[in-house]
């Protein structure tokens, strides 16, 4: 799982095998969610809603930055790391 980001526990990622919409993961403890990049909405999954709070926050500020990481999924190429909610 190519994480891209880490903070306040909750870990972001893309995989490579990926399907339509662009969307990425987030992990936290035993939780499990599949975000919207798009439309920042959960796909698949369920988190505490403090979670999906920090998620979507952080994912609104880099929104641009996800869809160029899903761009490179595509392509099969290295992710970047993005700065983590702080």
């Amino acid at each position: 799982m190519p994480e891209i980001c880490r903070f306040f526990g909750i870990v972001i990622a893309m995989y490579y095998k990926e399907h339509q919409p662009p969307h990425f993961h987030a992990k936290y403890g035993e939780y499990r969610a599949s975000f919207s990049i798009e439309d920042l909405r959960i796909i698949e999954g369920n988190m505490p809603k403090r979670v999906i709070s920090l998620v979507l926050e952080w994912a609104f500020e880099h929104r641009a930055e996800l869809l160029e990481n899903w761009e490179h999924v595509k392509r099969k190429e290295e992710l970047k790391s993005i700065e983590p909610l702080v």
